[in-house]
């Protein structure tokens, strides 16, 4: 198993910035890619971005393209989500999740989140 500890959420204003960070620990020789879902109060979970671990290639929702980068420290076993030029609207409470190689689906452990508030 992968266990995951998301911090860095807080409050801060809009157009402000936050850096996320995603702590793995556990089978991370198995993981393949990490990602970075959110989800707002009576809102479905809504995909961020994802990174696959080996190659860092990134994938971005469209909602926060341009705005939002992810990264990963493989020395560190960390996932980083900057989030720049925040909105209200990216209020959420914010998931990582990592995929791991020979289980089905594309994130198979999520992390227990961490609060995201923009003020207007």
């Amino acid at each position: 198993q992968v266990q995951l500890v998301e911090s860095g959420g807080g409050l801060v204003q809009a157009g402000g910035s936050l850096r996320l960070s995603c702590a793995a620990s556990g089978r991370t020789f198995s993981m393949y890619r990490m990602g970075w879902f959110r989800q707002a109060p009576g809102k479905e979970r809504e995909f961020v971005a994802k990174i696959t671990w080996s190659g860092g290639s990134t994938y971005y929702g469209d909602s926060v393209k341009g705005r939002f980068t992810i990264s990963r420290d493989m020395a560190k076993n960390t996932a980083y989500l900057q989030m720049n030029s925040l909105k209200p609207e990216d209020t959420a409470v914010y998931y990582c999740a990592v995929g791991v190689v020979a289980r089905s689906g594309e994130f198979n452990y999520w992390g227990q989140g961490t609060h995201v508030t923009v003020s207007s």
